[in-house]
């Protein structure tokens, strides 16, 4: 006669116990990073689709340069409508409020000058910092999932952009000596990231491991996130 090996219900409840627990410890991980993953990718993507836009517009219209010397005093006007129109917006409030913009500090404030929500429903609120005779340089800050979504909290899901006559960059704060990281503060017990320095530091390492760290630089495991360095909690 054969013998039928089978486990008993004791040792089945203990396999599903210890599975349970691993996946208690493990998935919340995981979930995390594959997070992480797709906000770097977005981010990634809205650099892309700005400078492509930037590009159509200077096509149509002209070298930035040249944009606002007409239009004295209203230079930021005329840039965000030029560049919002090649973004293809579902809704653009111009100079109007329709949604919220974080500030360097997380504190909330509204879009004064041109804000308009996406197709991908990010938001992005256009702002030209210098300059009413020339061009000068300007920011876009960006909430890639909207207001409605996320932490709306600046080096988690909103970043910031700037450009010039020759298009976007980020900022290079991270790239001057080998001792910079991504900068932490907090506001009213409101935590944040920097906003140039987290920007700059996905485009430039591909990463949000600045999340995973306790002061910006130091990582779980003890080693160092430096830009000169080591760019990785793994």
């Amino acid at each position: 006669m054969k013998r039928i090996l089978s486990f008993t219900l004791a040792e089945v409840l203990i396999v599903v116990g210890i599975i349970g627990v691993v996946a208690t410890l493990t998935l919340p991980n995981l979930t995390h990073s594959t997070g992480d993953t797709e906000k770097v990718a977005k981010v990634k993507k809205v650099y892309s689709n700005l400078n492509l836009a930037f590009e159509q517009a200077q096509t149509k219209y002209g070298s930035l340069d040249n944009w606002c010397y007409q239009y004295r005093g209203k230079c930021h006007n005329i840039i965000g409508d030029r560049l919002i129109e090649f973004l293809k917006p579902v809704k653009n409030c111009k100079r109007v409020s329709c949604s919220i913009i974080l500030d360097e500090n997380g504190s909330g404030g509204s879009g004064t000058y041109n804000v308009a929500v996406l197709a991908d429903g990010s938001t992005i609120s256009i702002d030209h910092l210098q300059g009413d005779y020339g061009a000068g340089i300007g920011s876009v800050v960006v909430d890639i999932d909207g207001v409605e979504k996320g932490e709306n909290a600046s080096g988690y899901d909103v970043f910031k952009f700037f450009f010039d006559k020759d298009g976007f960059f980020v900022s290079n704060i991270l790239l001057e000596d080998n001792s910079n990281y991504v900068r932490r503060g907090s506001d009213s017990g409101r935590e944040f990231w920097f906003l140039e320095d987290s920007t700059a530091w996905i485009i430039n390492f591909g990463n949000m491991d600045y999340l995973k760290t306790s002061d910006g630089t130091t990582c779980p495991n003890n080693t160092k996130l430096t830009s000169g360095g080591n760019h990785t909690c793994k």
